[in-house]
């Protein structure tokens, strides 16, 4: 079994491109399923041996470890995928865990600030001016060990402005906003080449404020790239404090950092700010099937459930400002 899952993981990595998010969950998966087939000094199972009788089994066990369900169901999503390819393989006649049914998740809807609050925000990271430093320390952070200062410095304020200007202008997925390169941002048009989920590339508008901001931020790119000889981060359109491309991880502590320094009471996370992209622009009527497109969405189910997060706007709107409300 394990040279089958070793060659759908090349299939996914070669084949169908798959990123290395996705190529560390699917591997994460099919591990665990394995190690759980695989009791201490058992053999290790066949392709034929595993029935969807076994792999209930194995989402039952999943539940008794107090896995969430939703983690569950992304379980059972890559062992199906992955039983999907050894039918068409001919390694197996027919997909066992097709026959098991998805856990039920809870829709949650995404909670994200209003507009004005919004707007607040990015006016205020605009004025915004670290205090003074204070003498540091011999002992790193660990966001300094990767190369990313845990302060709010001058040069990487302009960056984190134009980090905050996307993220919400345009509503990237932070994995998209780490991955731009130079030649992806046409200044001119101020349009994004985007790669988003399975490598689809899409194209994004941003405003003219995100271009304020990474026009501000052009001489301190230069200056972080200067601290490297590394020249693979040399097309990096965002670079952390050592001159290497910023990682997903560093953006969301940048985020998090900001929350607390301009004391927002939000708990918010990079995708906060798409989740208010999208919102807002529903909100302001906005057309879906532009907002899917707009966000990459491959179906507009996964679009419409902005839609319940805009009633609910309209429904506090009602009730607070409505005489009979």
């Amino acid at each position: 079994m394990k040279a089958a899952m070793d060659r759908y993981l090349y299939h996914l990595r070669t084949e169908r491109n798959a990123s290395p998010h996705t190529l560390r969950n699917y591997e994460s998966d099919l591990r665990q399923f394995l190690e759980y087939l695989t009791p201490p000094e058992a053999a290790e199972p066949t392709l034929e041996s595993v029935d969807h009788h076994l792999i209930r089994e194995y989402v039952g066990w999943l539940y008794d470890q107090k896995f969430e369900r939703s983690s569950i169901g992304r379980k059972l999503a890559t062992l199906r995928s992955f039983f999907r390819f050894c039918v068409r393989e001919g390694r197996m006649s027919s997909n066992p865990a097709r026959l098991v049914p998805t856990p039920k998740v809870a829709r949650r809807l995404p909670e994200v600030p209003g507009t004005e609050e919004m707007n607040r925000f990015l006016d205020h990271m605009k004025s915004y001016q670290p205090p003074a430093r204070q003498r540091r320390g011999a002992k790193q952070t660990a966001g300094e060990e990767s190369g990313e200062r845990s302060g709010a410095d001058q040069p990487l304020l302009e960056r984190d402005r134009a980090i905050f200007e996307l993220l919400y202008g345009s509503g990237l997925r932070v994995s998209e906003l780490v991955g731009l390169n130079l030649e992806d941002v046409d200044r001119e048009a101020q349009m994004l080449r985007v790669r988003g989920k399975g490598r689809k590339e899409r194209l994004v508008p941003y405003g003219k404020k995100a271009q304020q901001m990474l026009e501000a931020y052009d001489a301190v790119r230069t200056a972080l790239l200067a601290r490297t000889r590394n020249g693979r981060a040399a097309q990096a359109v965002f670079l952390n404090y050592a001159g290497r491309r910023l990682r997903a991880r560093s953006v969301d502590r940048i985020v998090k950092k900001y929350m607390r320094l301009l004391s927002t009471g939000w708990n918010a996370h990079p995708h906060t700010f798409r989740h208010a992209f999208a919102t807002h622009l529903l909100t302001e009527g906005a057309d879906l099937r532009a907002i899917q497109e707009l966000l990459g969405h491959s179906s507009l189910s996964t679009t419409q459930r902005y839609t319940h997060a805009s009633i609910r706007h309209l429904m506090d709107v009602f009730d607070k400002s409505h005489p009979r409300a």
